[in-house]
């Protein structure tokens, strides 16, 4: 089985963060977005590649798989012009057959892939019901239960399978197939080529495609997001709580991690925060936040922040939102 991650995207709605470094290589409970997102993959017993698809800074993500990864062969294809989904896999064609899967790492999911080499239909999509789909690209099943077509934004709100960016095809060839379609006939919508359009195609064709349903999605595309999906990781078994409490001379108010190289002196640290390798903080209180690799705080009380790497922090009681490498001192 081939894995293929689109991840080419600006991430213009986690800026300041994706100035400087790709956005699935933000931290959340303790690792990158991608690195939660492939430790899913952990159940398949034979990946023969994993496929990223990536842009600006793209070499961050070479680097961050060569060393965190390297049980995996991986293939990089940049994707120069944001031309949409479909383009994308459309540039890594080459070597793209056979069973496939496909992750957009926005969102998080938690699922169970263990019996995924035994699929018989041809496609799965994963979904999620939601109260309103009206803002969502969601699937419209038939009569037996099998995906009839793919709708974005549906009007009938009983048509609430939202469609969390998650899917496997049995034969990758197909999909390229209908790609190849989709591009020729289909004109581009908003100047990108969707996904959900070329899996239309192949639902025309006769192929049958059936839906997978998670409990879990946890989004990962904006600041007030991405907070929230670290305090689920962290109250769902990602954190090191009890090894952190064994810090003197500081409170640790769990659940939260904080990694071992970090250096904590006279602070109260939690609930819901996430510390990075290298960090200092002293004399600080810091509650439901991210704080980046080599990050400095000093004498200051930070809730609700996103803390870039290597950014120092100074003063008084505050919400911020900073990227790497930034300094704010407040009197």
């Amino acid at each position: 089985m081939k894995i293929i991650i689109p991840m080419a995207g600006y991430g213009k709605r986690m800026r300041p963060h994706t100035w400087s470094r790709p956005k699935p290589l933000i931290s959340l409970a303790g690792k990158p977005v991608l690195g939660h997102v492939l430790d899913m993959f952990a159940a398949l017993p034979d990946i023969d590649e994993v496929i990223f698809i990536v842009g600006y800074l793209g070499d961050q993500v070479e680097s961050y798989m060569a060393e965190t990864y390297p049980q995996y062969k991986t293939r990089f294809v940049y994707q120069e012009e944001m031309l949409g989904q479909s383009h994308a896999i459309w540039l890594a064609r080459e070597g793209l057959e056979g069973p496939m899967l496909m992750a957009f790492v926005d969102t998080l999911i938690e699922t169970d892939l263990s019996d995924l080499p035994g699929e018989t239909s041809d496609g799965v999509a994963w979904v999620k019901e939601v109260e309103d789909p009206r803002r969502f690209g969601v699937a419209e099943l038939d009569a037996q239960g099998r995906i009839k077509r793919l709708i974005e934004k549906p009007e009938d709100p009983s048509i609430n399978l939202a469609l969390v960016g998650f899917y496997y095809f049995k034969q990758a060839e197909v999909l390229l197939d209908a790609i190849q379609t989709q591009m020729a006939e289909k004109p581009q919508l908003k100047g990108e080529w969707y996904l959900a359009d070329a899996i239309n195609i192949m639902l025309k064709s006769g192929k049958q495609m059936r839906v997978h349903s998670v409990d879990v999605w946890e989004d990962c595309g904006k600041p007030d997001a991405v907070l929230e999906t670290n305090r689920y990781l962290l109250s769902h078994g990602r954190d090191n709580t009890a090894d952190a409490q064994k810090r003197a001379g500081s409170a640790i108010v769990g659940p939260v991690y904080i990694d071992p190289s970090a250096d904590i002196q006279g602070c109260v640290i939690g609930p819901n925060v996430s510390i990075g390798p290298d960090c200092t903080i002293q004399h600080a209180s810091v509650r439901n936040s991210i704080i980046e690799r080599g990050a400095t705080l000093i004498d200051c009380s930070l809730s609700d922040s996103l803390i870039g790497r290597d950014a120092l922090v100074k003063g008084k009681q505050t919400s911020l939102n900073i990227g790497d490498n930034s300094s704010v001192d407040i009197p």
